[in-house]
């Protein structure tokens, strides 16, 4: 049975309505009395297997990010590139 505390807040003109109205990955209404998933505090998912989906692409955009920053840090420190462009015209503008 879903809990109820995410349906006391329902208002008093829209009986029925609830602030979790959709799986937030294949938007499949939740019912309320069907189980809601939640993920990240606040987004409900209809199913575990759909919350499960969403947990792995949030991992592969992370790891995409720091992949990017990583590439970034490089080019930055080894010295090339745009990288030693910036430093050397903060090292003008800090030295003038």
């Amino acid at each position: 049975m879903a809990c109820a505390f995410f349906f006391d807040a329902e208002p008093v003109d829209e009986p029925g309505v609830h602030a979790l109205k959709a799986c937030a990955l294949c938007t499949k209404p939740l019912a309320r009395d069907s189980d809601i998933f939640m993920y990240r505090g606040d987004t409900p998912f209809c199913s575990d297997e759909c919350r499960h989906e969403q947990m792995q692409l949030d991992a592969a955009c992370a790891r995409q990010a720091a992949r990017a920053a990583a590439r970034w840090q490089k080019q930055f420190s080894s010295g090339t590139g745009a990288g030693r462009a910036h430093r050397e015209s903060l090292e003008v503008s800090v030295a003038s």
